[in-house]
């Protein structure tokens, strides 16, 4: 957290007009309804840094975020909802998954920062499943 000001200035130095960022699942739900939002996970202000810096964002809301985090980023407390599975068409999956993106949309909005509301974020990005079977 405490490098992100100068990584991102350097991404700046560096030619880009874009961060990319994932929202790790994980992280953020560690418990089914129970959301951490605190130190490196602190979502909204990150975003903010960028914007500070003149940079705009896309946000990869997940909530599968492929090979670069266990588990592919979801929350172990998944694996203990009834009939629950991944990487298919899944009621179960949908309905989580559907709860967990509603609150970090509802975030981004309430803090205004969708490009549409003056903010950084010009894409919002939801992947359901992996495209690597």
């Amino acid at each position: 957290m405490q490098m992100w000001p100068e990584l991102i200035q350097k991404a700046k130095e560096g030619g880009l007009d874009v961060i990319q960022t994932y929202v790790f699942w994980n992280g953020h739900e560690p418990s089914p309804g129970q959301y951490y939002f605190e130190e490196r996970y602190d979502l909204v202000k990150f975003i903010k840094l960028v914007q500070q810096a003149g940079l705009y964002v896309h946000l990869r809301i997940g909530p599968y975020v492929c090979a670069e985090w266990n588990f592919g980023g979801f929350p172990v407390w998944l694996k203990f909802v009834p009939d629950m599975a991944f990487r298919t068409d899944n009621e179960p999956f949908k309905a989580a998954m559907q709860k967990f993106t509603e609150k970090i949309v509802g975030m981004m909005k309430q803090e205004k920062l969708f490009e549409t509301q003056g903010g950084p974020i010009i894409l919002s990005q939801v992947c359901m499943f992996s495209c690597c079977y």
